[in-house]
């Protein structure tokens, strides 16, 4: 698992790319990214995400985006990428 903070964006993409290519070539099973500290993902940090399901799918694994934050939830959601991208969002908490 990885845990990425900050912005998704143009800037960060090549960084991150590299950070999400180890972990692929690294290890097995599915590819888990933590978003729960991303504030923002633009479109370059959407196809990355979108590159990166595809590289995990050929390789018969998957990349679950784990805890993202409601304005990322809402691009994802926009874009409809929430249809084809695995995400696990926070648990709202039980009230008593």
């Amino acid at each position: 698992m990885v845990r990425l903070t900050g912005l998704l964006d143009v800037r960060s993409v090549g960084d991150v790319r590299e950070i999400l290519n180890d972990l692929i070539d690294r290890t097995d099973g599915d590819v888990v990214v933590d978003l729960g500290a991303v504030d923002a993902v633009d479109a370059t940090g959407l196809g990355l995400l979108v590159a990166t399901h595809r590289r995990t799918q050929l390789l018969g694994r998957r990349l679950v985006l784990r805890h993202p934050v409601p304005s990322v939830v809402r691009i994802l959601a926009v874009t409809r990428l929430h249809r084809i991208l695995a995400v696990e969002r926070t648990p709202l908490p039980i009230s008593a």
